[in-house]
């Protein structure tokens, strides 16, 4: 664990972090309500919803984004997935700004649901942030007929 870490993060086990943006903050929240619930008995994975906007419309916020990341930031990495266009130029916005998300933080392009699912099942294993990014990708590939 790395010696730096502010009182009170002393615990904290180094595990990939999820942000699940959504347009809609109920959305976000109630997929890692089943994201997490999915993942069973594995390390608990920190997930942030970060949906809708400040006032609790819909659409998306760079504020509570960046918020959410900085939250679920354990030191292996950060995972954000999201689920329509404009949630996926806000967070390619904030990477490119380089100061507002986490230093390990990547977009991952998967379903929103599939993918978290598979994201939180396997940083639950204690895998690293590539292989969270690929079980999530590769939930594109799930068939359900």
């Amino acid at each position: 664990m790395s010696g730096g870490k502010a009182s009170g993060e002393e615990s904290r086990e180094r595990v990939v972090g999820i942000v699940l943006v959504s347009h809609s903050a109920q959305v976000a929240a109630s997929v890692a309500e089943l994201a997490q619930g999915l993942a069973g008995g594995g390390t608990a994975v920190p997930v942030a919803p970060a949906g809708g906007t400040e006032g609790g419309g819909l659409g998306t916020s760079a504020e509570l984004i960046a918020a959410a990341a900085a939250s679920v930031d354990h030191g292996a990495g950060v995972a954000v997935l999201t689920d329509l266009g404009s949630a996926v130029l806000t967070v390619k916005a904030l990477l490119a700004e380089g100061d507002e998300l986490p230093g390990n933080t990547r977009l991952v392009d998967a379903p929103f649901v599939e993918g978290a699912v598979a994201a939180v099942v396997t940083a639950s294993t204690g895998a690293d942030l590539a292989a969270v990014e690929a079980a999530a990708t590769e939930a594109y590939a799930y068939r359900k007929v």
